[in-house]
């Protein structure tokens, strides 16, 4: 069955409890999507979010936002800004890790974008402390039952999808402590098979230790599609699977959200009108789990969703 295929069986069935766009106070004339998932830190409840110009690309800024009401976020006056996009966070021992994309310009023009990563425990003083591998996006953490550190990599280009038929493949490695991040260590990480069929592409967005010591993946997985005038279209979908990090198998691949289980809103541009690029969950006292998701690279939703690792552990 084709991803397509799959889709539309998914939207057939899907079962969403709760739709909402992010409101987001401060940052007056700027869009803010593909944000973090939401965190606690010193007892607030935080986001960091991508804020960008509607008419401008790879000109944006990672900032900080509290929450001040459901669903409504309001900048940290006076908080860091970092010259990144798509930002992610992971909670590493007492520390947190910022993840995100910087672009790098020639003559005007992008010529390329790395991973940056900022850790500390003071949410207000982070630093840099590493890079991932030239031109990849989508690298993440997590913390394993062992105390060890699970590293997913995200390879995607034209020599990939000459190998393996997908756009972009996603590995796997484990490392013992942070400083042990790099470049090499994630270019190197074994590949997990599987996952993405012929033309499709996506990675991980947050990985989720489970008491059964397996790993909760969110992610996103793609494809292209045509529009009524037979304009390209890029696919997002949220999406999710299970990975367990000691025998390497990936299993229970789901589709968990798509652009229409959110609330309508407008795209940055047309080939975008189908994009939710997806942050994570957060779970909720009812058992259910709030799916935080990137629409149209324009703004932020939340879908209320059934919690997708069921049968295979809880949350740690």
């Amino acid at each position: 069955m084709t991803l397509q295929q799959q889709r539309i069986q998914f939207e057939d069935k899907k079962k969403i409890y709760e739709s909402a766009t992010l409101k987001f106070h401060g940052v007056d004339g700027f869009d803010v999507y593909n944000i973090s998932i939401p965190f606690v830190r010193d007892g607030k409840r935080y986001l960091f979010g991508r804020v960008e110009r509607r008419e401008e690309w790879a000109r944006s800024w990672v900032r900080l936002f509290e929450e001040t009401g459901q669903d409504d976020w309001t900048l940290v006056e006076g908080s860091m800004v970092y010259t990144l996009e798509d930002p992610y966070i992971s909670e590493i021992g007492n520390e947190l890790v910022l993840g995100g994309t910087h672009v790098q310009y020639q003559g005007g023009r992008v010529s390329t974008y790395f991973g940056y990563f900022f850790r500390g425990t003071d949410l207000h003083n982070l630093y840099y402390f590493t890079s991932g591998p030239n031109k990849m996006k989508d690298i993440r953490l997590v913390q394993l039952a062992d105390g060890k550190i699970g590293v997913f990599s995200r390879p995607r280009g034209p020599e990939t999808k000459g190998k393996y038929g997908s756009e972009s493949m996603i590995g796997f490695t484990v490392i013992d402590r942070l400083e042990e991040l790099t470049a090499d260590v994630i270019e190197n990480a074994p590949y997990i098979h599987g996952i993405f069929g012929e033309g499709e592409w996506g990675g991980v967005n947050q990985a989720y230790l489970l008491d059964s010591g397996k790993i909760g993946i969110i992610g996103h997985i793609c494809y292209r599609d045509k529009d009524e005038n037979g304009g390209e279209v890029k696919v997002y979908l949220n999406m999710s699977f299970v990975f367990d990090p000691a025998t390497r198998e990936s299993t229970d691949i789901q589709l968990i959200g798509s652009r229409p289980c959110y609330p309508a809103g407008p795209a940055k541009t047309p080939h975008l009108v189908d994009c939710a690029f997806t942050s994570g969950i957060v779970m909720r006292p009812d058992g259910k789990c709030d799916l935080y998701s990137g629409i149209g690279d324009s703004q932020a939703g939340r879908i209320a969703i059934d919690y997708p690792f069921e049968g295979h552990g809880r949350l740690v």
